[in-house]
This record gives structure tokens, sequence and C-alpha cells, in this order.
């Protein structure tokens, strides 16, 4: 018999996380953590990462989840298809927890040559907002560091400095040599965004992640029609969670790409739903984290590394915390690798 339990934990950035919807200076997600009564040092771990602000979930909800999953054990797989759907995270969680029980708590839920060490996944380096000066330093240690993919946070410090920068960019590397996308997180007006969209191309900015809030869906498929760089829909796919809702999403916005949070859609079992509806359809995608531990971030990793991936994704987040759970992931000169000969460390769960 199955037996369960969950904890919670807060993690700690090394620095202030800026994005145009605040800094963050901390980050709570929840372990489910399940093991058989006849071998209780096998214990199979999940993330729960909801994340504030973008997920349609909140902590109160995660916390009744997890404790009723931990009272039955016995009907996880039926849940994940029916109440769980509209809590995409602890959806996941279950999703990890059974899958790494299964792999006898090893953490290697999808072997690979990424598990094996072989092949990395390529990543693009993530330009926190700041202060226009911390801001510039940051770019440069990412390209230093072999990035050749380069996303930064847009929509707070203002355009015209966060266009300046980018522009430096260019002034030294052409668009064959370092790729470079925005993420503003729904920084801008409808009415702006066109002025704003035009100025980013002129720069071969790759895409724009999310250029308005999410929900204004009739604002954004115009953006995405007339668009001079492409979009990509970022939260506007979290809380999308059934079939129908996907489709008519991208059959009416139309956009470029999808940006894919298993954390914040519902696993991998949803992801792979969006990925198939994006290549019916022509859009582009790439999955990211969504600022989860080495735990969830692991799931997500080699999950990924199962679909073949040219284009940067984004998952080198890890190493923002200070206190994250220590594992084998490394994002090294443009890639996350997996360390097979480097242990983990599990007893910050204990």
């Amino acid at each position: 018999m199955i037996k369960a339990r969950w904890i919670e934990r807060t993690l700690n950035p090394r620095f202030e996380l800026g994005t145009s919807k605040g800094p963050i200076n901390a980050r709570t997600v929840w372990y489910l953590i399940a093991w058989n009564e006849d071998q209780p040092q096998l214990k199979g771990i999940g993330e729960a990462a909801l994340f504030p602000g973008h997920s349609k979930e909140f902590p109160a909800d995660v916390k009744l989840k997890l404790t009723e999953l931990c009272e039955r054990t016995d009907n996880w797989a039926e849940r994940a298809m029916t109440d769980l759907v509209d809590a995409p995270s602890v959806r996941f969680a279950v999703e990890q927890c059974l899958h790494d029980l299964e792999a006898g708590g090893t953490k290697t839920l999808f072997p690979s040559d990424f598990t094996l060490g072989k092949r990395g996944i390529p990543i693009n380096g993530l330009v926190w907002m700041g202060d226009k000066r911390t801001m510039k330093q940051r770019i440069r240690e990412q390209i230093d560091d072999g990035y050749t993919t380069v996303k930064m946070k847009i929509g707070a410090i203002g355009i015209d400095d966060e266009l300046e920068l980018l522009r430096d960019v260019r002034k030294e590397f052409g668009a064959d040599d370092v790729i470079l996308r925005v993420d503003a997180n729904g920084a801008f007006s409808a009415r702006q965004s066109p002025e704003v969209l035009k100025r980013l191309a002129e720069l071969q900015v790759q895409s724009i992640e999310q250029p308005i809030a999410p929900g204004l869906y009739e604002a954004m498929e115009e953006l995405c029609a007339n668009s001079p760089l492409p979009i990509a829909l970022d939260e506007d796919l979290i809380g999308l969670n059934t079939h129908d809702a996907k489709t008519d999403l991208l059959d009416h916005v139309k956009p470029q790409h999808i940006v894919i949070k298993p954390s914040l859609v519902g696993g991998w079992n949803a992801t792979r739903e969006w990925i198939e509806l994006a290549k019916a359809r022509g859009i582009g995608w790439w999955i990211t984290s969504a600022l989860e531990s080495s735990i969830g971030l692991n799931a997500v990793a080699q999950f990924t590394a199962t679909l073949n991936v040219s284009t940067a994704q984004g998952l080198g987040t890890g190493k923002v915390y200070a206190n994250n759970i220590p594992s084998p992931l490394r994002a090294e000169r443009g890639f996350l690798r997996y360390r097979p000969e480097e242990e983990w460390d599990l007893s910050l769960l204990d």
C-alpha cells in the first residue's frame, strides 16, 4: 500500500528577481512524497509549484488537495483525470511522484542521452529586471557565459531604456550571432503595443512573450495578425485546462508561438496536448520552467529532452536559489546538462 505526506518549503533567490509584475524575493513550493509500505526507503517525490499572480490556483487549494491525496492514495490516477485537472500544479506533482516511485526514487524519470550525460538541452540565458546598469551587466554575463539566445524581461524600467539595452547588443552582435527574445509578462496596453513591437522588430528581436495582459483575446488576435515580429502566448495558456478551451485560444488568437510551463498547465500530458495542437496549426513552441526547485525542474527537463528540441528552451533557472536542492542539473555554456556522476542531496526534504 502507498503511503504519502507533503511538506512546504520556501526558496530564497540569490538576488531580487525583477519582473513587470513586481519583484520576487521568495518562492513557496510544496512536495508530495510517497512510498510503498514494504519499501519505505524508496520515495517518489513530486513538486507543486503554483505561481502567485499567474496561476489560477491558490496556496490553500494546493494544501487541501495534497492533504486529501495523502489521506487516500488509491485513487490518484483517477483524480488526475477529474478534479485535479483544475489544480494543475498538484496534478503535475502527482505525475512526478508516481513516476519517480516507479523509478525507485532515483529521479531518473525519462532515461535518455540527457540523463546519461551525453546530450544537453539548448537553453536561453535569462536577464531579470533591475536598474539599467545592472541589466546591462547581466546581458554581458549571459553572452560571456556562452548563451547564444538571451531573453530579457521588459516592461518595468521604461521601454526607451530597455530598447537601448537591446540596441547595445545589436551594435556588437548580429541576429545570427545572438538571438534576442523579450518577455513582457503583459506589461503593455493594447494601444501602445504596436509601436513597441515595431521598435523591437527594428532590432531583430526574435519574439516577444505576452505583450499584453492575458484574457484580452480580441486585442491579442489583432496584434498577432499585424505584428512585425512573432508573438508568443504565455500567461494566456494558464487556466485553459480543457481540449476545447485550448483549441479555441489557438484557433482564434493564432499566435506565432506558445510558451508552455508544465507546472502551470498541468504536467506532462497537458504539455503534450498543447504541443500537438500547436504543431497541427503550424504554431511554434518551447518549454520553460516556472521557477521550480530542482525537483520540478528535473521533471520538466527530462521530459523536454525526450522531444529532441533544437531551439533554446527556458530551463536555466535552477541556479537562482541559494537554498535549492543539490542535484545533477547544470546550466553550462548555453545548455542544461545532467551529470549522472553527481548525486541528489534530498536532506532538505527530511
